[in-house]
């Protein structure tokens, strides 16, 4: 049994929370809202899952202090936008602890990894990433589900490898911590494109050309970022993809669908009633592609798409007659 701190109560962390507390661990969840923490403890619900009914053995609070103290790990689950500021506010109350990054995404303003954030503002932090194929939904019920945790040391991984697994949860390892982070950040970005495939209403042929073509991009990008190019083809990467893509639990596809349904991205936003991580990503991924001077056509198109006005059906015409080439 262990004492787990998780930083964010939206569906990823309780979903998290869900899971440890069924283990028998002892889980406080933070929350920034009042609302929500009152939800979870007096309720036992979390709006973001309103079918669920939590177990015993989640607590919330709103005070990071009360949440930190006495804990062994430390699931680090708020949008990435927000990681920086909210790490500068919990970061005194860190000792020893692992602090395991299940956000997905970058620093816009930087253009950084979240492990590269959190370093920053807490240099010598034991850091480990956990990511793959998940949708909260489904691991609050226990349904099959398999994922990785990344961490430099091969001590770390196994650690928390161990703390997570059992038969409806397959944990992997592996050394490769900016793959890993990566290959979750990228695939929002070309989900969002699937979404907007799906509001168009083009075909299978095209979301088969889209992941596998994406993916590319996602592997490209990812090496020169440092990740290992095997690694975007396993679950974090390739399988982490295809679930987000083809899935109506995406809130990324559900966002590009209603985008190419005509919708602005206002509208999207308050329709989604949660944190898009692929808009943002757009913008870091498309800036990547120019400082690193690659060649990213399905990154450039959702680009102008999203902030340049461009019609999607457009973009999909560009992508489709650009220069001949081999594979």
């Amino acid at each position: 049994m262990k004492n787990i701190c998780i930083i964010g109560s939206g569906s990823w962390g309780v979903a998290l929370g869900v899971h440890l507390a069924k283990l028998g661990n002892n889980v406080k969840i933070w929350s920034y809202m009042e609302e929500e923490r009152d939800l979870i403890n007096n309720d036992k619900k979390c709006k973001f899952l309103p079918n669920l009914t939590l177990p015993e053995g989640i607590y919330c609070t709103t005070s990071y202090e009360e949440a930190i103290k006495e804990s062994e790990i430390i699931l680090h689950v708020t949008p990435s936008k927000f990681t920086r500021n909210t790490v500068k506010e919990y970061k005194k109350y860190v000792t020893n602890q692992t602090i395991v990054i299940c956000s997905k995404g970058f620093e816009k303003e930087t253009l950084s990894t979240l492990d590269d954030v959190i370093t920053d503002e807490i240099p010598n932090a034991k850091i480990a990433v956990l990511s793959g194929p998940s949708h909260a939904e489904e691991v609050s019920v226990g349904i099959p589900t398999a994922l990785v945790v990344a961490a430099h040391s091969e001590e770390t991984a196994n650690y928390i490898r161990d703390i997570f697994m059992n038969e409806n949860l397959r944990v992997y390892t592996s050394t490769d911590v900016k793959g890993v982070e990566l290959g979750g950040a990228l695939k929002n970005i070309i989900a969002f494109c699937a979404g907007i495939s799906a509001g168009i209403n083009l075909g299978d042929n095209t979301f088969a050309a889209l992941i596998t073509r994406g993916l590319n991009e996602i592997s490209v990008l990812g090496e020169v970022l440092g990740g290992n190019k095997q690694t975007f083809y396993g679950l974090t990467g390739l399988g982490d993809l295809i679930v987000t893509c083809l899935s109506e639990h995406s809130r990324n596809r559900r966002a590009g669908k209603l985008l190419g349904q005509g919708k602005n991205i206002d509208e999207i936003r308050e329709e989604i009633g949660m944190v898009i991580e692929g808009v943002d990503n757009i913008e870091v991924a498309y800036e990547l592609s120019k400082k690193y001077n690659l060649d990213m056509p399905i990154v450039k198109g959702v680009y102008q798409v999203l902030y340049e006005g461009l019609d999607p059906k457009t973009g999909v015409k560009m992508l489709m007659t650009r220069d001949k080439k081999a594979e």
